[in-house]
């Protein structure tokens, strides 16, 4: 909108001699580069090469799959199998390799996504080259490119300020002090800040590697798994088992050649089958195809992830703080009225006055590019002049310039929030707040007594005589009240945080239908504290009148309070806020400041995708939940069957190819199907402790059920070599059963296509038992009915018993070690029940 109204303003021309160093507006406007100057640093490799990356690698996602703990296990085991034969107990190496393909696929297919949606929500900056600006990519910049500058720009190279025309350049995100920095022709920018008012330009000085904050921004852009607590539950996992295998498979080797001295190779095939049933070589895999599938998904409908733990991120937040401007309402605005009061004279002169400040902004806001609209440069007629400017800032709620009037005459005229540039009490507040409560927004424009640069010196513009107030309609996001109710279903807290009058901001929430808009907040009134602050914004839904500083406090005000927030927004003034918080969320259309700092970019500029997020988020969570369980179940029993054959002296009952199929059947497949299912459920805390306290129990059951099973049925065929089928099909029947009941458990509520999923899996080991095939393949063979019978009675036994523990067991809290849980502390949340 503001780029399409610049056109019209030739009859405003500006002051030269109030432009020091010349600038956008200037007569001695520096031209850039030569096209040849250009090429010739091409040449020399002087251009910004810094390789950010969305996404990793082709060569690091090959690596990442292939080169693992649990893969450089299962391979030194495969190998074993190799040697000592048969090969067809060397399945699992096969399961390996294909678990990798399709790591590899997905992520692959997750990359392409990432990677074209992270071209097109690529910053572009401006560069002059040939006395033209033209939009390049930042690896097209080369040193000594002249680069413009405008609010919400990113510094993408650092470089030594040519033009200034009130230039202020934030440098909070490099050296942590909040205030803007205003910048004079000679100083020097960095890479990394950003603009928050006026504009300019700068030479570059260092590309590439050089560049100060190269680096941190590679880094920060680079699609990464750190940081989540996710995965960070699945390490303790992780860790666990290897704690539990060590031991279980040095005694298991022992035991095993010990009983089996006879036939050495029948105790290492044995043993290599104890300890392959131990590796939860698919947790890890189906985790990252689950977040791989999540980065599609939402590709799809145009949101970029520039962080892998967003996706889960969002899902686990609870407060969610909204900007009004870009988020609520749309970008654009419509002047609706003006309002001439005493200063202004006559509406004609108030409208010269409104079209000389549009014309004197280059990068104008929303709200004056919706004046420009209104009032073109060409509606001034002749004789308007301007001269020193002064840029709007979200820290001081007004911009301003000097103007020259046909008849000769100088005056300061500032435009901004009337309750900023007013006094308290002031008669035209009355007014202002009663257009307010319909949710208009309001700009005064005045006149100052004085120069401009002494109202830019003081702290707060004194001797105002009110000319007009400016009366502007938000346009509302369609989607907006949807998006707020699905919230509000979810128990998610929506809270808007905006810079605009509260009574207005209210207006706009109400009509949106946000709880708790009829008692907007005037943020200057908050308290400073932090303890009070964060109990007056915990207990608020609307807040205006806020400072982008005062933003950044109240998000981390809301996170001392065991929060986990997400801040939205699409404007510099929220660039802080979106740093801080948990989750930052940017349109699509927003500074490039913002894009650069936010997890989530919204590239389609709808606020209705925040849904899509966050059940994305919670799909991949709980569905991740669910088939832990099931990996630590297995991982649960198999070290209790190692200890308990130790102890008891009697060979394995299991062979390689066993653990496979019962692997591949009731945890494998189906978590690879659960795995990726809808899922609605709400994101909840302590991921470990929740697997733990449903997975050990299970897993004891199932150990203890199906080594009693075994021991029965050594004691029922007689304990020989050649009963030695007999007795490990019992087993494996009785570990099947109950294994099959875990699934039941886990991927309750049963859908049409969960029940599908366990019958198919059934109906799959039934063929495995019963064709001769299969049978002589797997060596599975039941023998009689009485012991078939018994291993199904300890099935149902165990199930009844499995039945008890899943529900008592989320009524309790299992007392783990310190360690296992710091990464799961939520001080506000509650264990699930």
């Amino acid at each position: 909108m503001s780029q399409g109204a610049g056109g019209g303003r030739t009859p405003v021309t500006r002051i030269a001699d109030d432009q020091p160093g010349g600038g956008p507006g200037g007569t001695d406007r520096h031209t850039g580069l030569t096209s040849a100057e250009v090429a010739e640093r091409v040449a020399r490799g002087e251009v910004n090469d810094v390789p950010v990356r969305a996404s990793r690698s082709v060569g690091e996602i090959i690596r990442g799959n292939v080169f693992t703990l649990f893969n450089a296990i299962m391979g030194v085991l495969f190998a074993v199998i190799l040697v000592v034969g048969p090969l067809k107990d060397g399945l699992f190496g096969g399961v390996v390799l294909f678990n990798a393909l399709i790591g590899i696929i997905q992520e692959l297919r997750a990359k392409k996504t990432l990677d074209s949606l992270a071209v097109i929500g690529e910053s572009r900056p401006t560069v002059r080259r040939d006395g033209a600006a033209k939009e390049v990519a930042n690896a097209e910049i080369v040193l000594g490119d002249l680069i413009e500058l405008g609010p919400g720009d990113k510094v993408v190279v650092d470089g030594v300020v040519t033009e200034s025309d009130g230039l202020e350049i934030d440098e909070s995100l490099l050296t942590g002090e909040a205030d803007p920095v205003v910048k004079q022709p000679g100083d020097t920018v960095m890479s990394g800040s950003f603009v928050v008012a006026g504009g300019g330009a700068f030479t570059a000085t260092k590309v590439g590697r050089e560049a100060y904050a190269a680096q941190l921004a590679e880094e920060a852009s680079r699609f990464t798994l750190v940081n989540s607590e996710l995965r960070n539950g699945i390490a303790k996992i992780l860790k666990f088992c290897i704690m539990l295998m060590i031991p279980a498979s040095i005694g298991l080797m022992i035991s095993q050649l010990l009983v089996e001295r006879a036939d050495t190779f029948e105790a290492i095939r044995r043993t290599v089958a104890g300890i392959v049933v131990m590796v939860p070589e698919g947790l890890v895999l189906i985790t990252s195809v689950a977040f791989a599938i999540g980065v599609i998904r939402l590709g799809r409908k145009q949101c970029l992830v520039q962080e892998l733990p967003a996706i889960e991120g969002l899902a686990r937040v609870d407060v969610v703080c909204l900007d009004k401007t870009g988020t609520l309402t749309e970008g654009g605005m419509d002047v609706t009225d003006l309002r001439v009061l005493d200063g202004g004279r006559d509406e004609t002169y108030a409208r010269g006055v409104l079209a000389t400040l549009g014309a004197s902004d280059p990068r104008p806001n929303a709200s004056l590019a919706a004046i420009i609209d209104a009032y073109p440069a060409d509606s001034a007629g002749d004789g308007w002049r301007h001269g020193e400017t002064l840029p709007f800032s979200s820290a001081r709620k007004y911009s301003g310039a000097e103007l020259t009037e046909p008849d000769g005459a100088r005056h300061t005229w500032l435009l901004g929030a009337p309750d900023v540039l007013l006094p308290p009490g002031d008669p035209q507040l009355a007014a202002v707040d009663e257009l307010n409560t319909q949710g208009l927004r309001v700009l005064l424009l005045a006149r100052a007594e004085g120069r401009l640069e002494d109202v830019r010196a003081s702290a707060a513009p004194e001797s105002l005589t009110p000319a007009a107030l400016v009366i502007l309609e938000q346009r509302l996001r369609r989607e907006a009240p949807d998006t707020l109710r699905y919230f509000a279903e979810q128990g998610v807290d929506a809270k808007v945080i905006s810079g605009d009058n509260a009574v207005s901001v209210g207006a706009v929430a109400g009509k949106l239908g946000l709880p708790g808009a009829d008692a907007p907040v005037d943020a200057r009134q908050l308290p400073q504290e932090r303890e009070q602050m964060a109990e007056a914004v915990e207990g608020g839904a609307v807040f205006g009148r806020v400072s982008p500083q005062q933003k950044r406090e109240m998000v981390g005000a809301l996170q001392s309070k065991g929060h986990n927030v997400a801040m939205t927004g699409d404007g510099v003034n929220d660039v802080l806020a979106l740093k801080d918080a948990d989750i930052g969320v940017s349109m699509g259309s927003g500074s490039e400041a913002t894009r650069a700092v936010a997890q989530i970019v919204l590239l389609n500029n709808s606020f209705a995708t925040l849904p899509d997020v966050v059940a994305e988020g919670r799909r991949v969570i709980g569905n991740i939940e669910r088939v832990a369980n099931l990996f630590l179940t297995k991982t649960v029993y198999s070290v209790f069957m190692a200890f308990a054959v130790i102890a008891a002296q009697v060979p394995y009952p299991f062979l390689p190819r066993h653990s496979t199929l019962l692997s591949a059947l009731t945890i494998g497949t189906p978590a690879f199907f659960l795995a990726l299912a809808p899922n609605k459920e709400r994101a909840r805390p302590y991921f470990v402790r929740r697997v733990l306290r449903l997975a050990v129990p299970f897993g004891l059951l199932a150990g203890a059920a199906t080594f009693g099973t075994y021991l029965l049925a050594r004691a029922h065929y007689g304990a020989t070599a050649a009963t030695r089928e007999a007795e490990t099909t019992a087993a494996t029947l009785t570990l099947f059963l109950i294994a099959l009941w875990v699934l039941t458990i886990i991927a309750r509520p049963l859908t049409w296509w969960r029940v599908g999923l366990i019958v198919t899996m059934g109906t799959g080991f039934l063929l495995a038992i019963s064709i001769p095939f299969a049978q002589d393949f797997f060596e599975l063979q039941l023998v009689g009915t009485q012991m078939p019978l018994t291993a199904v009675g300890m099935a149902v036994g165990a199930g009844v018993l499995l039945e008890v523990a899943a529900r008592i067991a989320p009524k309790t809290v299992p007392d783990l070690p310190k360690s296992m849980m710091e990464e799961e502390k939520e001080p506000q949340a509650q264990p699930a029940g």
